[in-house]
């Protein structure tokens, strides 16, 4: 029979980094597991074979061994048996938890994450109402959050005072101990969490009284927040640190505060931008008018010219809101509403057709005269 190739059958060119190799192999080992072939021969056959490339080429001495003489014939381990599942079992550990929905629990990475490493605390959110008036110029807000803090009595450690845990015996603080499995493949060695301590790596045998063994308690806690002025609905202020506490002298996670702005009777905001609505009659309109408008900082006024039309829009440069952590402000912006009076009396009717007949401004409508006053109410409507 014709030799194999094992950098073709791992689908490599010979001269292939250690990485390139690992990856291949993860790769067709994940494809080509029975576990998700169950009754394929052929793939059954093909992990076989991926397995048996992988076991040469992940070995340097055997690697240079194949390299020179192009053989797999190692005293035996080569092309018989399944290519390194006999003879003490076939180790995962330097393939991370690839194969962990197979054979239940995860592999080894280098022995995996210290199990009394320091660990950040969780983040907490918070949400804040706010008037109009206190986003647009800033506030600060005391509010009450409960979260988890280290252990006052214990400091952390989880044991009663005058007290400290004691190393797990059977994964000797690791947290993690390891499980051979025989499977129709051979055997395999993967790592899962110490069924003893959890997965701490220690055993606490007298635990604290405040926080049973947990170090960690809960307390109220209240924190002064400070609202830069501008704010706006869907903004987020970051608290760093005040969130829940960390683990083995981790560091704290953090506070996100939530705003919400409540909406104001008058004025409607747009970004920086703020609008409302100023409201004159005709004859103001017809003639001007001087207006008091309220802005944000108080009333100003501002001159309304002749022959102003409804619906025009006038800018109040620099009323707007304050830009968040920036320069300068936005603007504010009036729209003018003309109000057509309703039920006049004849002696306002007179008035008005004497201006349209003052005016020369006549027309015939289904052979009557259409009044100033009709025109207004088309003009308007």
């Amino acid at each position: 029979m014709a030799k194999k190739d094992f950098y073709e059958v791992l689908g490599l060119q010979k001269g292939a980094s250690e990485d390139e190799i690992k990856k291949a192999f993860r790769k067709l080992a994940i494809k080509y597991h029975p576990d998700k072939n169950k009754g394929n021969k052929e793939a059954e056959e093909k992990f076989k074979e991926i397995n048996e490339a992988y076991q040469v080429l992940s070995d340097p001495q055997k690697r240079a061994q194949y390299d020179q003489f192009g053989t797999a014939d190692f005293n035996g381990a080569g092309a018989g048996g399944y290519g390194g599942f006999d003879g003490g079992g076939f180790d995962f550990s330097d393939l991370g938890d690839i194969f962990g929905s197979f054979f239940g629990g995860g592999f080894s990475q280098g022995g995996g994450r210290r199990p009394n490493a320091p660990q950040r605390g969780n983040d907490m959110e918070y949400s804040i109402n706010l008037t109009f008036e206190e986003a647009v110029f800033g506030v600060d807000k005391e509010i009450s959050i409960t979260r988890s803090e280290t252990c006052d009595t214990c400091h952390g450690s989880g044991a009663k005072p005058g007290t400290s845990p004691k190393t797990c015996d059977k994964c000797h603080g690791s947290g993690r101990i390891r499980v051979q499995r025989n499977t129709p493949l051979g055997s395999f060695v993967s790592e899962t969490t110490c069924d003893k301590c959890g997965g701490k790596g220690t055993i606490i045998s007298d635990p604290c009284h405040t926080c049973h063994g947990s170090g960690v308690q809960r307390k109220k806690r209240k924190i002064t927040v400070k609202i830069p002025a501008g704010v706006d609905t869907g903004n987020v202020i970051p608290l760093r640190g005040h969130g829940e506490h960390g683990k083995n002298g981790g560091p704290a996670g953090d506070l996100y505060i939530n705003i919400r702005v409540m909406p104001h009777k008058t004025f409607k905001r747009q970004n920086f931008d703020i609008f409302i609505d100023s409201h004159i009659s005709f004859v103001e309109a017809t003639l001007g008018i001087e207006l008091k408008v309220p802005t944000i900082d108080g009333d100003v006024k501002y001159a309304v010219p002749a022959g102003t039309q409804p619906g025009t829009r006038f800018r109040l440069k620099g009323k707007g809101v304050p830009r968040v952590n920036g320069s300068g402000r936005g603007d504010q912006y009036v729209r003018v509403i003309v109000d057509i009076p309703k039920g006049l009396n004849e002696k306002q009717k007179e008035a008005l057709e004497m201006f349209e007949e003052a005016s020369g401004g006549k027309s015939e409508t289904s052979g009557k005269k259409s009044s100033f006053y009709d025109k207004l109410k088309h003009g308007f409507k």
